[in-house]
This record gives C-alpha cells, structure tokens and sequence, in this order.
C-alpha cells in the first residue's frame, strides 16, 4: 500500500498565513522522512482559512526543500485556466526538478460563481469546455496534438525530456471514463464524496494506454486521523468535524480550536451533518486505520492512498501521519 499527502494548507484559529505556509513546507520535509510517496497542493479561493491559492508554486516550494519526494498539484483548476500556459508551467518545474513533479487538475470552479468569474477575469463559465481543454493539456505536455488541431504548430516550451505525468481528479463515473480514454492517472475524491464506489473499477477496465501512461493507475484521497488510542484519535478529529462542518456551511475555513469548539452548540441538525461527514474519514488506532484502508483499497482498487489530516493540533497532525506510516510499513514486512 503506497501513502501519499494532499495538503490544503488550512490556518489553525489563532495563526497566521504565513505561519500556515512554514507548516506545510514541514510537514512535507516530515514526510519525506517518514516515506511518503508525494506531496500534493490543492487550489482553493476567496476563503480565510485556505492558504494553497497556487499550487503549482507550493509544489516548487516543497520541491526547492526537499530531496526525494514527489511534489504536485491536486489539483489545478483547469477551466480557468490556458492549457499552454499550464503546460509550459508544469514544464518549468519539471525541468527543475527533473522525475518529481506531478499535474493533477481538476473541473472545480474554484468558488462560487463571483470568485470563479473572478478569477477568469471575467469570462464566461468554461466548465463545459473541460474535456476539451484537458485533451489539450495533455497534446502540449507531450507534443501530440492532433496535425489537424489549430494549435498543432505551438510547442509548450521549454521542451522537457520527462514531461509531468498528467492526473485528473473526479468524483464520478465520468471523470473516470475520461481518465481512461486519455490514458491518464486518476485520483477519486472519497473526502468529498465517498458516493460512487464504481468509478475506480470503471476506469481501470476501460483505462487505453496513451503517451501519458501504459497502465492504469488510481488514487484514493481520504480525510485521516490517527492516535495511540480510539480515545485521542476521537479527541483529536472533534476538530477536523467542526472545520467540515462550518465548511459545509459555507462559513469560516479556519480549524477551530478546542476553546473555541467547546464554546459551540450543536443541532440535531449539525450533529447529524458530522456523523454523515465521518463516511470521508477513517479515524482511530493505527491498526484500526491500517485495517480500513485495506478494507477500502480492495473496495476501490485503489493503488494508493493520499491521506489529509486538518486537525487543530500541529504535533498531533505529524504524529498522525507518522503513526499510519510506520503501522502500514510494518505490515507490509510481515
């Protein structure tokens, strides 16, 4: 079973930004150490308590202070976006960090329609156009554009031996017939919505080599938290289902801290909101954790698994992926 990272870059209540962005360039030299496979950035918008608006320049970053790990986007939110200009981004970092570097986009609008509109510098939404754009991307990326594309002469520069492998994210069957038909990596978004167990099986049995891939290769992203005990485990995620909860809401993206939650009142309603939201979670002991990401790794014929943990407490948050790490490693020697 092979672990991997998506970090948000979330504020803890009480931090600040850049502190925010300190924490995930050590948490991602903190799991190189402990092993992980990469470490990815996803893209986030308009909110006060998500600090990873540009992934693919967080991706540099850890890049820049780590040695091994592989480093990505998870993903870049490509109907805003140029395919060329893309590309020829992902070629940059590649070419700096040659075998390391991974292109993961997504179809999110990134926000609600003000900060999509936005963030598109107003044009129209282009959700609509993202199989399109995505067929681009990869033509650029690989130089195999159709000779009967308009774009066929423009070449992404610069001109990189090992191009970034290419990953789409999705949440359906769709999205992982199209990862399929282009030969592409594809990642399942079970923290979002654990609802379409058939995507994964769906895209290795329709998966067409391509210039991208040979193979079919497929990503589980999970919501994580791990403990010594069922009892810290449980202490330890209160925080994390307050931050989806308010998510959910539309409100405050900040992790709250113990203080603050023990302040809250909950409804029947937000209780009810939590327990729906822990289907997106696995939470407990290290074997307890072990034992249900093998359960969902046979479920979802999933190759690996990109673990995030947005818990209150920083030390608690590394011991967690330390605790998964070394529980997994030792199974795997037994």
């Amino acid at each position: 079973m092979k672990l991997s990272v998506l970090d948000q870059a979330p504020i803890r209540r009480g931090a600040t930004p850049e502190e925010a962005l300190q924490e995930s360039v050590e948490l991602a030299q903190h799991a190189e150490r402990l092993g992980y496979e990469r470490y990815w950035f996803a893209e986030h918008h308009n909110t006060n308590g998500l600090v990873s608006v540009a992934p693919e320049i967080m991706a540099t970053r850890i890049a820049s202070a780590t040695n091994t790990i592989k480093v990505g986007t998870g993903g870049v939110l490509l109907p805003q976006y140029s395919p060329l200009k893309v590309a020829e981004t992902f070629h940059t970092i590649a070419g700096l960090f040659p075998g390391r570097v991974d292109l993961g986009v997504g179809r999110s609008p990134g926000g609600n329609e003000q900060t999509r509109s936005a963030l598109a510098d107003g044009a129209e939404n282009g959700m609509g156009g993202f199989p399109r754009k995505l067929e681009e991307l990869q033509g650029f990326l690989y130089n195999s554009l159709p000779r009967e594309h308009a774009y066929r002469s423009v070449k992404a520069s610069p001109r990189v031996k090992e191009p970034a492998p290419l990953w789409v994210l999705g949440l359906s069957e769709g999205s992982a017939k199209r990862a399929a038909d282009l030969g592409i990596g594809f990642v399942f978004g079970h923290f979002i919505s654990p609802a379409k167990p058939n995507a994964m099986p769906i895209y290795k049995e329709a998966f067409r080599p391509s210039v991208t891939r040979e193979k079919p290769y497929g990503i589980v992203c999970i919501f994580v938290v791990c403990a010594e005990t069922e009892e810290k485990a449980e202490e330890l995620a209160e925080s994390q289902d307050h931050w989806l909860l308010s998510v959910g809401k539309g409100r405050d993206t900040q992790i709250p801290s113990p203080e603050l939650i023990k302040k809250r009142q909950l409804t029947e309603a937000d209780k009810e909101t939590i327990r729906q939201n822990r289907k997106r979670c696995v939470i407990g002991t290290p074997e307890k954790v072990r034992k249900e990401l093998e359960r969902l790794q046979e479920y979802y014929q999933a190759d690996e698994f990109m673990l995030i943990t947005n818990i209150y407490d920083k030390v608690a948050k590394w011991k967690s992926y330390e605790l998964i790490k070394q529980e997994v490693d030792h199974n795997n020697i037994m």
